[in-house]
Formats: structure tokens, sequence, C-alpha cells
């Protein structure tokens, strides 16, 4: 479990393609406390530590991760958000963060006003259901709040705190983010599914 709040900023030092797989390695200065086996998310993607050195990680990526996520996109020196899993005796600041990525969507416009970022994001159609305004999202692994939300797109805003210590201050027009919806908002739709099919069940 994660919390969306961004501990350190990696860099890709390999992306290796092998097959319908690949071995991402990654230069980071948490490196020395991670463990081999253990969780860390990386731009919002729980991975496992299959290696590590004094100053990098290295991760394998299943077909079904580069086909989700826009992990496979990345390149040499490109940088990605890491967070490791929250302990439990840890502070939650950010919300309820799986690191199972849920889709990914198309950057519109990254505008600057004033120190700040406003960001709008495609809305993917199959889970507009999970979005409200001032709800939470995972973008890339970072815990945000649904500043607006329109028919085919959402906004968020970006502070300059978030700016420095994320790599969404990266983001051009068109590059992809990671999506993962609010867990709660999955359950209820979930809930109110199955309640629903159940109520047309018994008219019938």
């Amino acid at each position: 479990m994660f919390t969306g709040l961004v501990e350190s900023l990696g860099t890709v030092r390999s992306l290796e393609k092998r097959g319908d797989a690949a071995r991402l390695i990654l230069e980071t200065p948490l490196a020395l406390e991670l463990s081999l086996g253990e969780s860390l998310a990386v731009n919002g993607c729980c991975l496992t530590v299959t290696t590590k050195e004094a100053s990098s990680a290295s991760f394998d990526l299943l077909g079904e991760t580069l086909a989700r996520t826009n992990l496979g996109h990345l390149a040499a020196g490109s940088r990605v958000n890491l967070e490791r899993a929250l302990r439990a005796d840890g502070r939650f600041g950010g919300h309820f963060v799986q690191g199972h990525i849920d889709t990914t969507a198309k950057v519109i416009s990254a505008e600057n006003k004033n120190a700040d970022l406003l960001l709008l994001i495609e809305l993917p159609l199959a889970g507009a259901r999970y979005f409200i305004e001032k709800g939470s999202i995972a973008v890339n692994g970072v815990s945000l709040t649904v500043s607006s939300l329109g028919e085919d797109r959402f906004g968020l805003w970006i502070i300059p705190h978030t700016l420095q210590e994320t790599n969404l201050g990266d983001l051009k027009v068109g590059d992809r983010v990671n999506l993962e919806y609010d867990m709660l908002a999955k359950y209820a739709a979930r809930q109110l599914g199955d309640r629903l099919s159940g109520m047309d069940h018994r008219d019938a």
C-alpha cells in the first residue's frame, strides 16, 4: 500500500527490452535503503526490487506492466517518481494507492499559471465514473485532487512544491501519464453495480 506522496526522484539508467518483457535499472538515492524483494512504486506502478547496488536498483517488467503503464516509454535520463511502501506505523498523508495502474492518459495541455501548473489530461471514458470534482486520483504515482471535470478531460493544479519534488513539471503535451483511480471509488462503483443488477433481477 502507498499514499501517493513521492519520496524521491529516480533517473533511468537503462530500459532493456527482453521479448515481451523488460528490465529497468534506476539510479536512485534510495538504493542503500532498499532490500531485495521490496516493493517500490515507480511512477505509481508497484515493482519488486530484483537487484541493487550502492546507487541503483533493477526491476523486471512483465508484458502486462508494459502494456498498461507508461514505463515502456522511458528512456535513459528520464526522471521517475519513487515511493516506498507505507509502514504500518507511518503517517498517512495522501490517499489509498495500491500501485496498480488502471490505464494511461494523454496530457492535453500544461500551462504555467504564475508559480503553479495547470494540467489538463484526457478523461478515460471507461473509467469516467471514478472521477468527481475534488476527488482523488494518482497521476504518475502522485496523489492529486481533481480540480475540474469535463466530458473528455479533467484538470489538476500542481503547486510549486509538487513541481520540485516530482516529475510532473517535466510533462509535455502528448505525454502519457499513469492513472490509478481512487480505490474507494472503484469499490463503491462495484457495490452499486451489483446492487442495481440484483434489483433488475428481482424485477424480472
